[in-house]
């Protein structure tokens, strides 16, 4: 791959994390279009895993029943709720952790703004990052993959830039594997939103998606090494 399609290749790396971003954080217009694009049954073409995009793939779902798939889903209290946010999905908190949030209990896993919370709030820190989506939740979906999109456009950014040093590359990489490691948590997300939602299946199969796109993106980052 040479500079040029290296910089378009973490380009377009940004704007499918930002699509992803937006979609999780409620953004059904975003998602509405992005079906009647077609969007990600295309992109499932360029994935080696294979999961089923028949319900991203369709024309009878407007924006109100997208938003109310959401609420269902994503939104407190909505009848089959998913926590969108890492620390519900993992399994061994911090039993010291201490926050005042009145939603944290110390030592379960769950815990909101716990521990899961912190370690990804320190790689915002490291780059001046403020999420704007996700609730004000650092670890929320669609605030780590707003961040997966900021740290693929400023890599995008450094490889046009003839005067930077290559050290920003590869720190911004490093970053972003960080990141990816942490996002290991969206498998299990995947899982329960799966169980969930059995009526439409868009949401699943988005988280589906997403899954598949964070496994195969740490192997492409791996490999540009």
């Amino acid at each position: 791959m040479d500079a040029v399609s290296v910089q378009e290749f973490a380009r377009a790396r940004a704007q499918l994390y930002e699509l992803l971003a937006a979609i999780f954080d409620g953004d059904v217009e975003v998602l509405q279009r992005a079906i009647g694009e077609s969007a990600f049954t295309q992109l499932a073409g360029v994935l080696p895993a294979e999961f089923d995009t028949c319900a991203l793939d369709r024309d009878d779902l407007d924006a109100e029943a997208l938003r109310i798939g959401y609420d269902n889903l994503f939104v407190v209290p909505g009848p089959h709720y998913v926590p969108p946010f890492a620390s519900a999905h993992l399994d061994d908190p911090r039993e010291d952790f201490d926050s005042d949030s009145k939603y944290h209990d110390a030592g379960e896993a769950g815990e909101l703004f716990g521990a899961s919370a912190e370690e990804v709030a320190t790689y915002y820190d490291r780059t001046g990052f403020r999420p704007e989506r996700g609730d004000g939740i650092p670890d929320h979906v669609a605030a780590e993959f707003e961040f997966m999109a900021a740290l693929a456009d400023r890599e995008a950014d450094a490889l046009g830039d003839p005067e930077d040093d290559p050290a920003t590359v590869a720190e911004l990489r490093d970053l972003q594997r960080a990141v990816l490691s942490h996002l290991g948590w969206v498998e299990p997300f995947a899982d329960e939103v799966a169980d969930a939602d059995t009526q439409e299946g868009v949401f699943a199969a988005l988280a589906g998606f997403a899954v598949s796109y964070v496994d195969w993106d740490a192997t492409e980052l791996d490999a540009r090494d």
